[in-house]
């Protein structure tokens, strides 16, 4: 029997899913929470469960943070995101942080069923259209975050606020001239050439 709890602030899309999953003979629902941090009290307990179904966007707790503490205690409990967001960015970060698939909420039921029995048996399963966002995402990402330092991360961000040199300099404490030093770096190695397109760039690779 796969022993699952849904956590979801939508009661309506919360019990709809609990009604659906409790027509199948090998699936019990545990228990139905409206927010991360209602789940992160019910498994101080530690009740048998074997995954959580999670939304992303919720009160007080959310599923990103739900994920970090799972991870954190080491919880054999496996998260199934099933998010309405379909951003590269939101996925790769739900699989880089522990969730075992990744589902978008117009997701029909038969792909539901085959996500949760797979899941239950210890293996991953993004599909297709998923694993394409997630990919296209992190290669953007490897093509900028993984070339810039951390001090040219830090001034990038004061740049995309729209501080001066003066100003960067200043709130760093080094001189004009090595903000300027790192600043051409930037846009050498994000291939751009003047502060505008900086700021797109980065903005669309999620750098600001």
């Amino acid at each position: 029997m796969i022993k699952i709890v849904i956590t979801d602030d939508h009661e309506l899309f919360r019990v709809g899913l609990s009604e659906l999953l409790k027509k199948q003979d090998d699936i019990e629902i545990v228990a139905e929470l409206s927010n991360g941090k209602e789940f992160l009290d019910f498994i101080e307990n530690k009740p048998a469960i074997d995954i959580v179904l999670l939304d992303i966007t919720m009160p007080f707790v959310d599923g990103f943070e739900v994920l970090d503490a799972l991870t954190k205690i080491k919880s054999p409990i496996k998260p199934i995101m099933v998010s309405m967001f379909d951003d590269g960015n939101y996925i790769a970060k739900c699989a880089k942080n522990g969730a075992y698939s990744y589902l978008l909420k117009n997701t029909d039921e038969f792909e539901l069923l085959k996500a949760i029995r797979i899941v239950a048996k210890g293996k991953k399963y993004f599909n297709q259209a998923i694993s394409e966002k997630m990919i296209n995402f992190m290669s953007t990402q490897h093509t900028s975050i993984k070339k810039l330092s951390n001090k040219e991360s830090e001034i990038l961000v004061l740049i995309g606020k729209g501080l001066t040199t003066k100003d960067i300099a200043s709130k760093l404490f080094i001189s004009t001239r090595t903000v300027e030093t790192h600043r051409a770096n930037i846009l050498k190695k994000l291939e751009v050439k003047n502060t505008a397109s900086l700021i797109k760039k980065a903005t669309e690779n999620n750098l600001l």
